[in-house]
């Protein structure tokens, strides 16, 4: 815990009220919220959220409760009391990737205050969604916390539905107390259908009923999340603090996903795609005569993670100089499963199952195609990363930040049949973090700051083929910025100038 103002970044925190007012339901709802960011749909063989910090992808920098979050899924807010967003590059304080920044997403904890809320939500096409949080002290120094989700939700395509569900229980003991004790767990399921819109025909989306559906009827993206954390806080005394973390997190996804690979013809049965050159299949030819060639690409994933992270949290003096220093050890190990198959016709240049007219597709399943078991991954990676940062406070109105972190991340990965057939990397990296803030008033301050992150060729636990002896891809920022709370604190203004470099 730490104030805004004593942060020498862009920090961007989207609280539960916000989310509320909003009606948000997804973590995309809330970060609709922060500047420099942008939202993309699930692409480059990518299922889940897909988020741009500062120009960079953060497919690899989401976060739970301060520990990574890596699985492929949608994430919903439920459980959320906040989203905090820590722009620029963050290395020093997470390890591996954190270019552009990080997003984490905090939880709903039990406190000693007694709450109980509920929500319904209805809308068209038609929806219907379902909160609950409670929470509720089981004596002086202990409480427990449950939230709970269910939704199902339909939209404007035809066939398309979505089903899911999720619950958050959490328990507290000894609050208030030198030793703090929580445990909360994450436990979602997501069985929804893929979408991929509509295809191009003469460089614009095919002017077709919106309502159109090209896919099967029994695509899926089905997803079970399950996330285990457990805290233990102690206080050896009011300037000596003990924080030990410990989270595992499991992702499975079952993924049939169809939709349109091209557009051609059909003439006496046979199926002809435009070249694929053509992108935006440009044609004299009436919408009437148009076919779409429906592709498949499924796959099976199960990705684990689990992480340990201690810290010493310590305030003294030296001098005239105040200083809070935190010293830790971050341990972590992920493993990737992933198995990929087609449901195409095999040999079929135009590389689709189903050729189906563009006016008045036709709905079908496709579990009753044979599948081809294509590429299997198998990858794990581990990393132990010491880490230290101080902040010294000179007088009132100076601040100094200082950190620097040593990451050593191993990785290996093996695939069944594209190249590499294996691949590994050990990496060491050291990782820097330096700050000024200036802070004339306590409703005024201005800082500069420089930080470095690394990725590695293996971070996502894939691999391009001609990439597995890279050194990792290195950036460095450097920021000036202001913040100003304002009304008492009701308005808050920030405003940065960066420059972020990757080599």
């Amino acid at each position: 815990p730490q104030p805004i103002r004593d942060i020498p970044q862009s920090v961007t925190i989207i609280n539960s009220a916000l989310m509320q007012a909003q009606g948000a339901t997804s973590l995309a709802d809330a970060l609709r919220n922060v500047p420099g960011i942008t939202i993309g749909a699930a692409e480059g063989g990518s299922i889940g959220n897909n988020f741009n910090l500062r120009g960079f992808s953060a497919r690899t920098d989401l976060y739970l409760d301060g520990m990574r979050d890596r699985g492929q899924y949608y994430r919903d807010v439920f459980s959320l009391d906040a989203v905090e967003v820590l722009q620029g590059p963050s290395s020093m304080l997470f390890g591996r990737g954190s270019t552009g920044g990080i997003i984490n997403q905090v939880s709903k904890l039990p406190s000693l205050t007694p709450i109980g809320t509920a929500t319904l939500t209805v809308g068209t096409q038609p929806t219907v969604r379902g909160t609950v949080d409670l929470n509720q002290a089981m004596s002086e120094s202990s409480a427990f916390r449950v939230a709970a989700m269910a939704q199902d939700v339909h939209s404007t395509r035809d066939v398309m539905t979505n089903q899911d569900y999720g619950l958050a229980p959490a328990i507290s003991f000894g609050l208030g107390t030198a030793t703090e004790v929580t445990f909360n767990a994450l436990l979602t399921h997501n069985d929804d259908m893929p979408d991929y819109g509509l295809p191009p025909v003469n460089g614009a989306p095919a002017g077709v009923d919106r309502k159109n559906f090209y896919g099967a009827t029994d695509d899926r993206t089905r997803q079970d999340v399950m996330n285990l954390n457990a805290i233990v806080t102690h206080k050896f005394t009011s300037a000596i603090k003990l924080r030990n973390q410990t989270q595992y997190s499991r992702y499975r996804i079952d993924a049939r996903e169809s939709g349109p690979n091209n557009v051609g013809t059909l003439v006496n049965g046979v199926y002809t795609a435009f070249p694929a050159a053509n992108t935006g299949n440009i044609t004299e030819l009436p919408l009437g005569q148009l076919y779409v060639g429906l592709g498949s690409h499924d796959r099976n994933i199960t990705d684990t993670s689990l992480y340990n992270q201690t810290d010493v949290i310590t305030e003294f003096k030296t001098g005239p100089v105040s200083h809070l220093l935190i010293t830790g050890l971050e341990l972590g190990q992920d493993t990737n499963d992933t198995q990929n198959y087609t449901r195409n016709i095999p040999g079929n240049a135009n590389n689709y199952f189903r050729a189906v007219p563009l006016l008045s597709p036709v709905y079908a399943p496709a579990g009753d195609i044979p599948a081809v078991t294509g590429n299997r991954v198998q990858s794990s990676a581990t990393d132990v990363a010491p880490y230290v940062n101080d902040t010294m406070s000179f007088g009132d109105a100076w601040k100094a930040i200082a950190g620097v972190r040593y990451d050593r991340y191993n990785a290996s990965l093996t695939n069944s049949i594209n190249l590499p057939a294996s691949a590994s990397q050990s990496i060491g990296f050291t990782s820097v973090r330096a700050g000024v803030i200036w802070q004339p008033t306590e409703t005024q301050a201005y800082y500069a700051s420089y930080g470095t992150s690394f990725n590695p060729s293996l971070e996502a636990l894939t691999l391009v083929n001609g990439q597995q002896s890279l050194d990792p891809e290195t950036s460095r920022q450097y920021e000036v910025g202001a913040k100003w709370d304002l009304l008492d604190g009701n308005l808050s203004l920030t405003s940065a100038l960066f420059r972020i470099e990757k080599d």
